[in-house]
């Protein structure tokens, strides 16, 4: 606390004394909280200061002991609580401070508080309603590729994606007309090229018809579905190509949901170490093959199922090595700077 001393106020001492072992009890409901927190005899005069989010409290008592005791009761969406989506769970996220000074000032005393629920069935997030993004059209159906925040709530303001962390690949496809429709990666690579050339150095991501390799040796994973016109792969990010542009290539399929097999499927491997059917679980036999070759009974496509495929690129992404950086930090910035104002682009 000797860093806001230079305010020159002595009982910020006092304050610091005071909120140094706070007493704070929360309760998460469906869609607001409940927060009570006990504070010193030396902060009473100073309820008003006391927020949760950007909310003051809803009720204030002063105990027998002297001691405060604030109440918040509220909405999230009311104390700016930000929401994100991790997985199977939405969790909401905010913090109880006390905050002396005018807004703008920093906080004396800040800490982060969060409610985790398990993700409500059929919520999707605004930005992945049929129509959001750039798209290109197919036989009537209209396809989607995009890089999400860390949130999983929006579409990705950077292309710079530190190594190791995650890249949430989002892609979905406007069924129009046609009766539900399941959306499979049935194939991805990572290039250093926009375009697949005979002499692209590539890296595999998804093969072997829809088996993610890459979950074989990391913890990339296909998310729960919101939709089955949907999918997210969950990719962390890896060594190759670091520091260029990469490009996600893809090759997405639609497929009817009630006929899955060995070479119309999503597969990963579980924290467990075995193959799983992202779809239903219950059939990951059909995953089995993702060590051998999956490969169904010889015939011809049809005109319908070749109608189904679509051929998707996303980037470029560049991928940053930051423990490397660390150890080059007597290169000069410009020589080693990443432009992060490079923009995403879908291309077919």
């Amino acid at each position: 606390m000797v860093t806001h001393l230079y305010l020159g106020v002595v009982i910020f001492a006092v304050f610091a004394v005071a909120v140094g072992q706070p007493a704070i009890k929360v309760i998460c409901s469906k869609d607001s909280i409940s927060v009570k927190w006990r504070v010193g005899p030396q902060l009473v005069p100073y309820a008003a200061r006391l927020f949760i989010g950007s909310c003051t409290p809803s009720e204030w008592r002063v105990l027998d002991s002297g001691e405060g005791e604030a109440s918040f009761d509220y909405k999230f969406s009311e104390c700016g609580f930000a929401r994100k989506m991790k997985g199977k769970h939405m969790v909401y996220q905010g913090d109880v401070s006390f905050r002396p000074q005018a807004k703008g000032k920093p906080a004396v005393f800040q800490q982060p508080i969060e409610c985790i629920f398990k993700r409500p069935a059929g919520w999707i997030p605004s930005f992945m309603n049929p129509g959001a993004g750039a798209s290109e059209g197919r036989s009537k159906l209209v396809f989607h590729m995009a890089l999400l925040n860390d949130q999983l709530t929006g579409v990705a303001k950077t292309n710079v994606v530190p190594l190791g962390s995650f890249m949430p690949i989002w892609a979905a496809v406007e069924q129009k007309s046609h009766q539900p429709l399941l959306l499979l990666m049935e194939e991805c690579v990572a290039a250093t090229t926009p375009q697949l050339l005979p002499n692209s150095q590539i890296h595999p991501i998804i093969g072997n018809k829809g088996c993610l390799l890459e979950s074989k040796t990391g913890s990339s994973m296909f998310l729960p579905r919101y939709h089955s016109s949907a999918i997210i792969l969950y990719l962390q990010s890896f060594s190759f190509g670091i520091g260029e542009e990469v490009y996600i290539h893809c090759n997405l399929m639609v497929w009817d949901h009630d006929a899955l097999d060995k070479t119309k499927k999503a597969c990963h491997v579980t924290e467990h170490g075995s193959w799983e059917l992202l779809d239903d679980p219950s059939l990951s036999s059909l995953c089995n093959c993702c060590e051998s070759t999956c490969a169904s009974k010889m015939k011809r496509a049809t005109d319908w199922e070749s109608s189904m495929n679509y051929n998707s690129v996303l980037g470029p992404i560049i991928i940053t090595d930051q423990s490397n950086a660390h150890s080059n930090a007597t290169l000069v910035a410009s020589d080693s700077a990443i432009d992060s104002q490079s923009s995403l682009s879908s291309t077919n």
